[in-house]
């Protein structure tokens, strides 16, 4: 497993389970919904406050909070989501070297994102797209 995966974000095997580490199995598990607890592990990385990675995610807060109390699992649509936002955490950590400076850099307003911070940018497909753009120039020197 790479050093940063996404189902390591999430919370590797012990929250996602033994298929999730596999080929095409995250997609089957995205399908499913996967466990609250992956949310709160993304959010703990990310140093986001529960109010905070819910709104991105598309959750009310007290339904979050209930799921995870429930040890519930998000809808297919929420895990989408969530699966998304720990992708662009991963290019984000590979394009900047750490973690610490991928989650501040998700959080700060960003001139290429028209003065928006790359966080609130991930709730689209298209926004993905533009943040991993932005982060692509970073990793190969083309940023201004």
């Amino acid at each position: 497993m790479a050093a940063h995966s996404v189902p390591e974000l999430l919370g590797g095997e012990p929250v996602l389970g033994r298929t999730a580490t596999q080929g095409g199995a995250l997609a089957e598990l995205v399908r499913a919904g996967l466990p609250a607890q992956a949310l709160f592990l993304l959010a703990k990385k990310l140093d986001l406050r529960q109010a905070e990675i819910s709104e991105k995610i598309g959750i009310p807060q007290r339904t979050l909070t209930r799921r995870l109390q429930r040890h519930a699992r998000l809808t297919a649509a929420e895990s989408d989501r969530t699966v998304r936002l720990a992708q662009v955490y991963t290019a984000a950590i590979e394009a900047l070297g750490s973690e610490e400076k991928a989650a501040q850099w998700l959080k700060t307003p960003n001139r290429a994102l028209r003065g928006g911070r790359p966080l609130d940018q991930v709730d689209t497909d298209p926004g993905v797209r533009e943040v991993e753009d932005v982060l692509g120039r970073i990793a190969y020197g083309v940023y201004t």
